[in-house]
């Protein structure tokens, strides 16, 4: 097992962590649409690098209910 032969000051510690912090996802806009989406996957609207690949299901609107006070 490695046994480290004195102690890592603070900033050696930090420099090595500074590639480990999160990166927010990169996203690209769609040619023709103008949607943004993950690289590399559909849009939502259904298209790909400005081609129609499916036509998306069209969610039917929630009943608002009227509560009685």
């Amino acid at each position: 097992m490695a046994v480290q032969k004195s102690r890592k000051s603070k900033s050696k510690k930090n420099m090595r962590r500074s590639h480990d912090s999160l990166q927010s996802p990169t996203y690209s806009v769609d040619k023709t649409t103008g949607t943004k989406h993950l690289r590399h996957n559909i849009a939502k609207d259904g298209f790909y690098r400005g081609k129609e690949i499916f036509t998306p299901k069209v969610k039917k609107p929630k009943a608002v209910e009227n509560k009685e006070s």
